[in-house]
């Protein structure tokens, strides 16, 4: 099984930004965890951009290519359109990750634009939340 997670703007700063929300770990060092406990499961891809475009061509590049996408749009999850677009037009399910709990949050972080698009939302759960959504696409729990 091939897995890609796509991270969008500032998720590059993990471990930095604000670690009372996000937590101090960055992600290549919870992405080398990751691997490490479900390698004999899947092969897990990463590719993160804080430029809007980019993150749609990889949707694109994936559809076809990977068994599932994990999504955290960062903050294009509540203004983009086009993003919301691109996870409509690929096959590859697509499961919306978040870190923290978007509704236990500012109200403009209530609304996703994603997540009608995607199969599923897993949020709240810390750098885990990836790791849950992997496991849901490996354990065939997850939507056509």
């Amino acid at each position: 099984m091939k897995i890609l997670i796509i991270n969008g703007p500032n998720l590059n700063m993990l471990g930095r930004r604000e670690p009372e929300i996000y937590g101090d770990t960055t992600f290549e060092q919870y992405l080398a965890s990751l691997r490490t406990e479900l390698g004999d499961m899947m092969t897990i891809d990463h590719f993160q951009s804080n430029i809007e475009g980019e993150l749609i061509d990889a949707l694109q590049r994936a559809d076809g290519h990977y068994d599932a996408v994990l999504l955290n749009g960062g903050g294009y999850t509540h203004t983009s359109v086009a993003l919301r677009d691109a996870v409509a037009a690929i096959a590859t399910p697509v499961i919306e990750i978040h870190i923290s709990q978007p509704a236990a949050r500012e109200e403009f972080r209530h609304v996703s634009l994603l997540a009608a698009v995607c199969k599923g939302s897993i949020s709240g759960f810390g750098l885990a939340s990836y790791r849950l959504g992997a496991l849901a696409v490996f354990s065939g729990n997850t939507p056509k």
